[in-house]
């Protein structure tokens, strides 16, 4: 299986941050083979993975992630972002969402948004910790994020020792640029 390098950036910052983890309950969405929502159950978490409903496929690379890293305790559920479904209404309050590389097509921006804003009304001391790779710099969350009430803090890769020219390379010709950040709700919908 093939591991983006956000899906590395990702896991490296749960990494840098393990001591915090422990009994946290984190839902990773758009999960895919799960490198950072497995890095998260390993060190504590209480963590559900997540992908899209429609695509079973990806829900079966979920599972077997986890069999392939002996966590029976992961649980696995079908959320497509946008949709109200009992699976999203069912999901217990959230401490940290992980998203890796989802911000990929901007016609999925809004819902996946819309999504995370949902979880958000359950905690609003939910964080978003979302790494993704630089395409266009026509795309941006920023109106997206204040359409939603929501802020975004950058995180510098170098601040929890990720070396970008080490961790994004890919056999992409070009380079990658892998950006991470933390969105939360903006102080004045607490």
């Amino acid at each position: 299986m093939y591991v983006w390098p956000c899906a590395v950036v990702l896991a490296q910052y749960l990494w840098f941050h393990r001591g915090s983890l422990p009994g946290k309950a984190v839902l990773e969405i758009g999960a895919g083979v799960s490198l950072p929502g497995i890095v998260a159950a390993k060190c504590g978490a209480e963590v559900i993975l997540s992908d899209s409903a429609e695509l079973p496929h990806c829900l079966e690379i979920c599972q077997r992630s986890c069999q392939m890293n002996n966590l029976p305790q992961v649980q696995v559920i079908g959320l497509t972002w946008g949709h109200v479904s009992q699976a999203l209404l069912a999901l217990p309050p959230q401490d940290i969402i992980l998203a890796s590389d989802v911000f990929f097509e901007p016609e999925d921006f809004e819902d996946i948004l819309t999504t995370v804003y949902f979880l958000m009304q359950k905690n609003p001391k939910v964080q978003l910790w979302s790494t993704y790779q630089v395409r266009s710099a026509d795309w941006s969350l920023e109106a997206l994020l204040y359409k939603w009430d929501m802020k975004c803090v950058h995180i510098p890769l170098e601040s929890f020792g990720a070396d970008e020219e080490a961790i994004a390379e890919s056999a992409l010709p070009g380079r990658h640029t892998v950006e991470m950040l933390v969105i939360s709700l903006a102080k004045d919908s607490l």
